[in-house]
């Protein structure tokens, strides 16, 4: 059996032989022709299928002649599994243990060395509250006024967004919704962010109970004046436990969640109290209080919070973030103790602010030589403007550039005593000059550094390289851009913060290269540590060289000023028309940096680094250091570099040893430790001592000022 024909013509079948009475009344009825087309369709359709089986996806006849339902179908599924597949991304990338950790650091207390509290930082939290352990009310006052309906929704309320879109009133998000924006979301407004907030709010709604919810909101929601969560803002404007809270209380908090800013009570408290009454109508149409309720007496404040500390200073701005990241999580305030040094910070102030800064800035940073910061100056005034001048601003370092010159050369071979030529540079396109036009045929790579001659210091870079330069520069911790092949390099041209700057002395100072400031104690590391992972070290030679040459610097050459009675090893440094002016050195365990400027950048006159930092890199020192104060030995004089001031009739000036005045009733001798007179009649003569001494050293100030400017004069 089976089918005779597949061709598109149908031919009649045969005629059969007569086969008696059966066989005429099948004739009669004629053939089965439905029967037939049936099979054919039949076939047709497999013939078809199997053919669709056989195209691929992404050819257009697989797509073709499909129906509505078949896309309708796929499209909604295809929804389905999109939305899933969100919810799964959401499990991973925000965990619902996140919406149980505060949405602002908490406050941090950071204290000095000696536990002294120096700043408070962060806001104002406390630990969650449980929905069990509050009236009945509180939780009545925040469902009223901001979502009625939050028992009853999905965490996405479509009455509430319809009612927004027709009024125009409000942004129609659930508890749900805020929860999910100030936990996971930032407040951007878009309609992406939009989405995501509901799909997040979909998702709590899906793990958490309602209860869990409302916890997490109100534990977290903002109160003003930096108070965040229930428990907190509770403590804060009433000194009563949340558990404790009466009605009105309850509602003044409620209301406050709105704007948080406008209706401070501490400082509107009419606002307050009006949006409270709105609260406690708002619960009185819901029927959770009765009419009369809402004419109950407003609550009194009760604000104990001691703000006896700063919020910022210059040093607890910079060390927040070390001293954050060491913190513990959680709700709890926590103290931490700093590197600060309350004496030395104290004197820090006291010398910028006696500085003759003729309307400039000033920043100071002061650390032991293991990178400890003990004192941190970050400007004039912080509550004028809180940027750290010590931390943030990058400014040239000038000739305080020059030790890595000098350093990478001894490295590379130089020794102090090698001469380099000091003649003036006439060609090439770049041509610095030194102070005071003062060149000469040659120097010591020792006197170079002390007079900082700039063309020295522009030819050694050239002959060592500069990439050893840049290379010595950076092991000693230094990571601001510095440009491989500039001349003007080796002048402190690249820009830097004095931070940086005085850790990379801090390196040289404890021939740990390098060091890196901190302000929160570090424990020192283990053997292990230090043989495979630690610090490296220069060359006892090297050290002792690169420590003489600062050491003659300081002593001997263009930082005179700043010279101590002790072992003090420093540099100066004077950029470009005096817009900057630095000293940096140590002595005893303290490595000190000194920047003078200004902020616009404008030339500070005949300030330079020899000068005003110098003198407060001394003055801080010899506190700092408990130094009596001394005269500068004589050996700090150069006769090329000193000249001797015109005086007049009558007039005298001290010297580095001081001066001595025949006065009637004995002679006088005067120098920067006071007054001793020789000769029987002190009380007859002390007027006049007291005179001819402020002449003096008036006259000395005068004069040295005038000589070290002359040395210094232009970039160093």
């Amino acid at each position: 059996m089976g089918i005779p024909f597949f061709g598109s013509s149908r031919r009649s079948p045969e005629p059969e032989a007569h086969g008696g009475y059966f066989s005429l009344d099948a004739r009669a009825r004629g053939p089965v022709w439905d029967e037939w087309d049936a099979r054919l369709d039949r076939i047709e359709r497999g013939v078809a299928v199997e053919e669709k089986r056989r195209l691929k996806w992404f050819q257009r006849s697989y797509w073709r002649d499909r129906s509505w339902g078949w896309w309708i179908v796929r499209g909604i599924a295809a929804i389905f599994m999109l939305f899933f597949v969100l919810l799964a991304w959401l499990a991973f990338t925000a965990p619902l243990s996140k919406s149980l950790q505060p949405i602002v650091p908490p406050e941090i207390t950071l204290t000095a060395a000696d536990g002294t509290p120096i700043a408070r930082k962060g806001a104002v939290v406390d630990a969650p509250v449980e929905m069990d352990k509050l009236p009945p009310h509180v939780r009545q006052a925040f469902l009223a006024i901001e979502d009625r309906r939050f028992d009853e929704h999905w965490g996405i309320d479509p009455r509430g967004l319809a009612r927004a879109a027709w009024t125009g009133y409000g942004g129609g998000s659930t508890i749900t919704q805020q929860l999910a924006k100030f936990t996971f979301l930032t407040p951007e407004q878009t309609i992406t962010r939009k989405a995501r907030e509901m799909l997040i709010a979909f998702w709590l709604e899906a793990w958490l109970t309602k209860d869990q919810i409302l916890e997490r909101y109100l534990s977290n929601a903002y109160f003003g004046d930096n108070v965040y969560g229930l428990r907190a803002a509770s403590m804060h404007y009433f000194y009563r436990r949340p558990e404790r809270l009466t009605l009105t209380q309850a509602a003044m908090l409620a209301g406050l969640v709105q704007a948080p800013s406008r209706l401070n009570p501490v400082r509107h408290y009419a606002r307050a109290e009006k949006r409270m009454r709105l609260v406690l109508g708002s619960m009185a149409a819901v029927g959770y209080i009765p009419e009369d309720a809402i004419y109950r007496r407003a609550p009194a404040l009760d604000v104990r919070d001691e703000r006896d500390l700063p919020t910022g200073t210059y040093f607890a701005d910079w060390a927040l973030p070390e001293a954050r990241a060491l913190a513990q999580g959680g709700y709890a305030r926590q103290t931490i103790a700093t590197t600060l040094d309350s004496r030395l910070q104290e004197i820090a102030r006291q010398v910028t602010r006696n500085a003759q800064l003729q309307g400039a800035q000033v920043a100071l940073v002061a650390m032991r030589q293991n990178g400890e910061v003990v004192a941190m100056i970050g400007g004039t005034d912080y509550g004028e403007t809180p940027f750290n001048r010590a931390t943030q601003a990058k400014r040239q370092p000038g000739s305080t550039f020059k030790t890595f010159v000098y350093l990478a050369a001894l490295r590379d071979g130089w020794s102090p005593d090698d001469q380099i030529s000091n003649r003036e540079i006439t060609q090439g396109s770049y041509r610095p000059r030194n102070a005071g036009g003062r060149y000469s045929d040659s120097l010591t790579l020792q006197d170079a550094f002390a007079q900082s001659s700039n063309v020295a210091a522009v030819r050694l870079m050239q002959q060592i390289g500069s990439e050893k330069v840049i290379a010595t520069a950076r092991e000693l911790g230094v990571t601001a851009p510095l440009p491989e092949g500039d001349p003007s390099l080796a002048l402190g041209t690249s820009t830097m913060t004095l931070l940086e700057l005085t850790a990379a002395y801090a390196g040289i100072a404890a021939n740990d290269l390098p060091v890196k400031a901190h302000a929160v104690a570090r424990p020192e590391p283990g053997f292990w540590r230090k043989l495979w992972g630690g610090p490296k070290h220069l060359s006892g030679r090297t050290h002792e060289d690169m420590e003489s040459m600062l050491r003659r610097a300081i002593n001997a050459g263009t930082g005179r000023a700043a010279t101590l009675p002790i072992a003090n090893f420093g540099k100066t440094g004077t950029t470009q028309d005096s817009r900057d002016a630095l000293f940096v050195g140590y002595a005893g365990d303290l490595v000190v940096g000194v920047w003078v400027g200004r902020d616009d950048n404008t030339p500070l006159g005949k300030v330079s680094g020899g000068t005003v930092p110098a003198r407060i890199w001394r003055d801080f020192m010899l506190q700092a250091l408990r130094i009596q104060r001394a005269p500068p030995p004589p050996a700090a004089r150069e006769p090329e570099i000193v000249e001797e001031p015109d005086l007049e009739d009558g007039e005298v000036i001290l010297g580095p040893d001081g001066a001595t005045i025949t006065l009637p009733g004995g002679e006088v001798r005067i120098d920067e430790n006071g007054v001793g007179i020789e000769g029987p009649d002190y009380e007859a003569v002390r007027q006049r001592i007291e005179e001819a001494r402020q002449r003096a050293e008036e006259r000395y100030e005068r004069a040295r000022e005038r000589i070290e400017e002359e040395a210094e004069a232009g970039p160093n």
